[in-house]
This record gives structure tokens, C-alpha cells and sequence, in this order.
């Protein structure tokens, strides 16, 4: 009995500080190491539209179609995995003159790998976004939003800025959430220097893309301008 008791101890507090690691590591707003922005601090009614994961076969053509229509930048976060598999599509993305940032090679959970593997999915995705004849700096935004140790510390000698967000329409509603309810979620939500998440290149993203005119619209009418991430990190408002 004497040696059980401090072994359950000793479990409890593992399991209680795995549990906080987990909480900490998905916070839009922090991070161990280096910079993270979720959003910026400024006067200027600007805004980021950010998109998720990709290119895709059937909906990268759409989703930039609908921006197009629009006549809306954004920033894409595109894995290098995707990248290989559509090149053409990737180019679209970047003729069409929007961002591009780094999104990890395949799209894994970051939180417990080596450095060298960290290093590996950086690079590979770099590389992949390079081949496109993509040649500007490139951010970087974690899977799942996910990073505790040891991918902040790879990020940080790399001198890489770790891009969250603070708008989530998706998750604090559903990704099928009637287009309206996500549009006016964004709509509602939206303040100076938000960078908004959104995915549009997969089956399940019809809601998303439904809602895009309607995001567009809406916060044109309150005196938005769509920016992408690069040019909201110009409009921080100097502390």
C-alpha cells in the first residue's frame, strides 16, 4: 500500500500536466518561444483572410474564382505534400496574387517531435513553396493550431513568425453551419487587425465557401479592407 500511494501521486500529477500542456499548446494567443501574432493592434479598419490546407484538385479553382469575383487578397497556408501533388494549382494561388505561407509538409501533429523532424517538415514545405516560383518570406502556421516546445524554439532560431488567428468561424460554429450563420459570426465578430481562419478547398468546406460573398460584403459595408498577413504585420500600431 505504501509504495502504490505515491505511485497513483505521481500519475496524477502526470496526467494533470499533460493536460495543461495540451490546453497550452492550442492557445491562439501565446507560445513558448519566439513571435506568435493572432491579430494586430492598430486603428486602420484592416483585416486578413486566411485559408487552410491545400491546393486541392476540385475546389482551388472555385475558392480563387470567388475571390476573384470578389476582387479580395488573402493569405493561403499550404502544405508541401499538396503543393507536389498540384503544382499547377499552387501556381494559380500565387498568379492570382495572393499569399502563401507554410503550413508543415503533410499536415501532422507537431506538438511532441524532434527538432530534426520539425526542421524536416519546414523545409520540405519551403522548398515545395519555392518550386512554385513563390519568393517571398515565408510565415508559418502550425496544424491544428498545435505548438508547445520544441516547434516555437525550431521556429524561433529560424527566425519564423508562428501566424494564429482570432477569428474561427468554422469552429465556434460547425464547418456546415448554415453560410449565413458563419457569415454573420465573421461579420459580428470582426475588429481592427483580425485575421480570420477559413478552409475552402475540400467537399465539406460548401458552407465556407457559400459565405465568402456574404463575409466580403458584410464587412466591406463596416468600412473593411481585406489585407494579407504580410501587409496586417505593416499596420501594427507601435506599442
Amino acid at each position: 500500500m505504501k509504495r502504490i500511494l505515491p505511485i497513483a501521486v505521481l500519475l496524477i500529477l502526470t496526467g494533470l500536466l499533460m493536460q495543461v500542456a495540451n490546453e497550452y499548446s492550442r492557445q491562439r494567443d501565446r507560445q513558448l518561444f519566439g513571435t506568435l501574432v493572432n491579430r494586430v493592434e492598430t486603428d486602420e479598419p484592416v483585416i486578413a483572410l486566411t485559408f487552410d490546407d491545400g491546393p486541392t484538385k476540385r475546389f482551388t479553382e472555385p475558392l480563387l474564382q470567388i475571390l476573384s469575383d470578389a476582387e479580395v487578397t488573402g493569405t493561403f497556408f499550404l502544405t508541401g505534400h499538396e503543393i507536389t501533388e498540384n503544382p499547377d494549382l499552387a501556381r494559380m494561388v500565387v498568379d492570382a496574387g495572393h499569399e502563401i505561407g507554410n503550413h508543415s509538409w503533410d499536415h501532422p501533429r507537431m506538438v511532441m517531435m524532434t527538432p530534426r523532424a520539425v526542421r524536416r517538415q519546414l523545409a520540405q514545405t519551403d522548398a515545395a513553396i519555392r518550386s512554385i516560383g513563390y519568393d517571398a518570406p515565408l510565415h508559418f502556421r502550425p496544424p491544428y493550431g498545435r505548438k508547445l516546445f520544441v516547434l516555437p524554439w525550431v521556429l524561433e532560431q529560424q527566425n519564423r513568425t508562428t501566424i494564429m488567428w482570432s477569428v474561427e468561424p468554422e469552429t465556434d460554429l460547425a464547418f456546415d453551419a448554415p453560410p449565413q450563420d458563419l457569415a454573420n459570426h465573421v461579420i459580428e465578430t470582426a475588429q481592427n487587425g483580425d485575421i480570420v481562419l477559413l478552409h475552402g478547398m475540400y467537399s465539406g468546406n460548401d458552407s465556407t465557401r457559400a459565405a465568402l460573398p456574404l463575409i466580403f460584403e458584410g464587412l466591406r459595408d463596416r468600412g473593411f479592407e481585406f489585407v494579407t498577413v504580410t501587409e496586417l504585420l505593416a499596420h501594427q500600431t507601435s506599442p
